[in-house]
């Protein structure tokens, strides 16, 4: 997916819940129905565990509700019945609707008492001193889904002093601290999650016959520029290389990420980020590549398009520019890579979100599966994990879906490469703001 990202979230007015608050008018008593026989497409769908179905609350909203019953009944594929595993055709599926957040209990959440809450901290205490920079009564996410920092200053103060040698410990507090709220599509469309990593590339301060392909910096009007020509030098001569690196399909698949690892020449590591685009779309060649046949469907990942791209050079130059978007960059000091919450993320444990429906700092409770062997797990096996909102990317949208942070080098493309799996995440609020919003989405999400 591209990490091509804008440096702070950007607003929107997607709804974070079905129904703002409000009074509610009186429920008529329902009328029952002679029970009819189950057609074959409803027998399939009291298979799909936890299915629910939203009933329109305005006739200017039927027919919209009545394409994602189509959808989700079969007319256009079974794939809306929420499973982990492989991630189904997007293109089948209903389109993103509305967050909906449901009520749950610790009990509930597959593999809770499992995970190792420790490694996640570090992400969670870097968050927690985002929101503490942050004004006290400022609305945190989309109508104030995750409340506002003074919602989070006791929870935020207290998980500073948990002992991280003390699972139990950290578990006891998150419980006490938070209550989970299972996250759905209104829609029913499935969760959707990718991997990210952070490239690490030979580079150079200097140019030389080996690293003869430039970084750029951000111009000072770089709208307009094309990946081609830029590629043809028309930035040349402004002094705005900022390193030099051997691979332009390296140099490439970094734009994609939009941060990355330079290993110079005398050992020293420089970390480069996202300082801009040429105002260009993102045009996703893997597809293209595909539909060519150039690469099998069944294989594809980033491992297959790289080394298709540099088995052959003198193609490989036009498929890129495919993509017309280009990235340029800035040096990163310290760790990194820095995440949306101008922050280093936390490899494995931070989460890019839609800051359309969720605020970035939430933590979330993830449930997918691993998308190929790693070490002691097994692809297929369940991925289940605190998780914490903490990045953003161009494709990361609706819902219920996330873009999984896994850290630097070939050993994280071997995950990030091959992950695009179905599943699903419990939304974590502070307990304050859980007792103000719990009415409100129980409301929302009944029928």
């Amino acid at each position: 997916m591209t990490r091509s990202r804008p440096p702070a979230p950007r607003p929107s007015a997607a709804k974070a819940l079905r129904k703002k608050p409000g009074k509610n008018p009186a429920r008529r008593p329902r009328k029952r129905t002679a029970t009819a026989k189950p057609n074959i497409f409803q027998r399939l769908l009291r298979n799909c565990q936890n299915f629910r179905i939203e009933l329109p609350r305005g006739a200017r909203h039927w027919f919209s509700h009545l394409r994602a019953w189509l959808a989700v009944t079969g007319l256009v594929g079974l794939a809306a019945c929420e499973t982990t595993g492989t991630a189904p055709n997007q293109a089948a599926l209903p389109p993103p609707g509305n967050l909906v957040l449901e009520p749950a209990s610790f009990d509930a959440l597959p593999g809770w008492g499992s995970d190792r809450l420790s490694e996640a901290w570090p992400a969670l205490l870097k968050s927690c001193a985002a929101i503490g920079q942050l004004p006290p009564g400022q609305a945190l996410g989309p109508d104030g889904v995750a409340g506002t920092p003074q919602d989070w200053r006791q929870p935020c103060q207290q998980a500073r002093q948990q002992p991280l040698s003390d699972e139990p410990a950290l578990r006891r507090f998150v419980e006490a601290a938070f209550r989970p709220f299972r996250a759905r599509d209104s829609n029913g469309r499935p969760g959707l999650f990718t991997a990210y990593y952070e490239p690490e590339l030979e580079g150079s301060q200097t140019p030389s016959a080996l690293y003869h392909v430039p970084l750029y910096r951000l111009p000072p009007q770089p709208v307009g520029y094309t990946r081609q020509q830029i590629d043809e030098g028309i930035l040349a001569g402004q002094h705005l290389e900022l390193l030099w690196v051997t691979d332009p399909v390296d140099a490439f698949m970094l734009q994609i990420q939009g941060s990355g690892r330079i290993r110079l020449s005398d050992g020293r590591i420089q970390r480069v980020g996202y300082a801009g685009n040429n105002g260009q779309p993102f045009g996703g060649i893997g597809k293209m590549m595909i539909d060519a046949g150039l690469i099998d469907r069944e294989h594809a990942s980033m491992q297959s398009i790289r080394a298709w791209l540099q088995a052959h050079p003198q193609e490989a130059v036009g498929w890129m520019q495919k993509n017309p978007r280009y990235i340029f960059f800035r040096p990163i000091a310290g760790d990194g890579p820095i995440g949306a919450e101008s922050l280093p993320l936390t490899p494995g444990r931070s989460l890019a979100v839609d800051t359309g429906f969720l605020a970035l700092g939430l933590p979330l409770w993830l449930d997918t599966t691993w998308p190929v062997d790693l070490g002691t797990m097994r692809k297929g096996d369940p991925l289940r994990r605190l998780m914490v909102a903490q990045d953003v990317g161009s494709a990361i949208k609706g819902p219920v879906r996330g873009d999984i942070f896994w850290g630097s080098g070939e050993p994280a493309l071997t995950f990030a490469g091959s992950m695009k799996n179905s599943g699903s995440y419990y939304v974590f609020l502070p307990v304050s703001v859980a007792s103000r919003r719990l009415p409100e989405i129980s409301d929302a999400a009944t029928p």
